[in-house]
């Protein structure tokens, strides 16, 4: 009986672990990539940023940065100034 309950809850959790990384990878994926900063800050007015922590380089912004990795990644060729936020406003 033992066994049984044991080999039961294993799959469970083995089950939950694949389905939380295919979940993960899907968001990365359905990442939308915008064309310019322009159709970028028109959802995002801050821009998007990579990490919580990131500092802006080019000085006082008038809004805050979105805060989203897979969304950076997306878009990180909109980073001109290189300081993890994409589209800065």
């Amino acid at each position: 009986m033992f066994r049984k309950t044991f080999l039961w809850s294993m799959s469970i959790v083995l089950l939950g672990g694949v389905m939380f990384s295919a979940s993960d990878a899907s968001a990365a994926s359905q990442a939308k990539k915008f064309r310019n900063c322009s159709e970028l800050n028109r959802v995002y007015k801050g821009g998007v940023a990579q990490a919580p922590g990131v500092k802006n380089k080019g000085g006082k912004t008038k809004y805050a940065p979105f805060v989203s990795k897979a969304l950076y990644d997306a878009n990180k060729k909109l980073d001109r100034d290189k300081d993890r936020i994409a589209c800065e406003k």
